[in-house]
């Protein structure tokens, strides 16, 4: 049986589960794949697909012309990037994996700091041999806005008031009570993003969330506050972000997820001041891949065994 593991872009998953286990030949690909083509002739062949979260599209397109193609892992439980429908009409099993909870909310307090206290442009400096030249923002006291208060949202907030931040949030269903459960308080959509010191977006991307966050929201923004997405890229209109941080109407922005990825070379975001970027890293972890690739390697031995674990379809 041929397996192949789309997108291992730091060429670590074998490490992280025992795939000889399998009595399969495994193929690790570690280069994004660019289109259609390249995916048809990248997993000629293979029965087992593994794809990592949702850098490789699986639309009904695809996955017709994917005739070999019997088992499709994700990692995660959720993947947009899949249409499962089509799937499950051609045969195709898909399987899911768990995930750590903590990883993005980490990451997200990374950014935080990075843009309030101008750690990489005064890191620079030091390996340089320049030294201080900005002066860095406070948390404490200050109020922190959390778009959409689940599950990553809630962990935002609990590091926020452990910051002793004026916690707020908004989500088009939140109420005073459930924001009160930890730790902060239900505000409209308009007095978060004009009262808020930082903002930071943990919504799920749909057709009624996309451009969540529009010119308008950002007009509304302090001068001297920052804005922070490790979401989803499409619930923020990027080219109005872009010209409010080219204008230096925010203080500057912290930004891990793109329209496309990986961003290319020559994107304009690439030279925009007042930016912190880092490639898509929320959930990439030692502890988030050893359970992506252990259930990986698990639910591929159970489909062999005829009887499949972690189903999405």
């Amino acid at each position: 049986m041929h397996i192949v593991v789309l997108d291992d872009y730091q060429n670590v998953a074998a490490d992280f589960a025992n795939w000889q286990e399998l009595g399969a030949e495994v193929e690790f690909v570690s280069r994004p794949i660019h289109d259609t083509e390249d995916l048809v002739q990248t997993v000629d062949g293979a029965e087992v697909v593994v794809a990592m979260r949702e850098r490789t599209l699986f639309s009904a397109e695809r996955l017709a012309q994917l005739r070999d193609l019997k088992l499709l892992v994700t990692t995660g439980r959720v993947n947009a990037s899949i249409d499962l429908d089509a799937a499950r009409a051609q045969g195709i099993t898909v399987c899911g994996t768990e995930s750590t909870t903590s990883a993005t909310p980490e990451l997200t307090w990374g950014l935080i700091l990075s843009v309030l206290r101008s750690i990489p442009t005064e890191d620079a400096a030091m390996h340089s041999g320049g030294w201080q030249s900005t002066v860095g923002g406070d948390l404490f006291g200050h109020r922190l806005g959390i778009i959409g208060l689940g599950r990553l949202g809630t962990q935002v907030a609990r590091v926020g008031a452990a910051f002793g931040m004026d916690v707020v949030a908004w989500s088009q269903n939140l109420d005073e009570e459930r924001a009160a459960d930890v730790g902060a308080h239900a505000v409209s959509k308009e007095e978060l993003f004009s009262t808020s010191d930082v903002v930071t977006v943990h919504y799920k991307l749909s057709e009624r969330s996309r451009l969540l966050v529009a010119a308008k929201e950002l007009s509304l923004m302090k001068p001297n506050s920052i804005f922070i997405n490790t979401s989803r890229a499409g619930l923020v209109d990027m080219e109005a972000l872009q010209d409010a941080l080219a204008a230096g109407r925010i203080r500057g922005a912290g930004i891990d997820v793109y329209d496309l990825e990986p961003l290319p070379h020559d994107h304009a975001l690439r030279s925009t001041p007042r930016t912190v970027l880092t490639p898509h890293l929320g959930y990439v972890t030692e502890d988030t891949y050893r359970i992506f690739f252990t259930q990986t390697v698990e639910n591929i031995a159970a489909w062999m065994a005829g009887e499949p674990v972690r189903l999405l379809t």
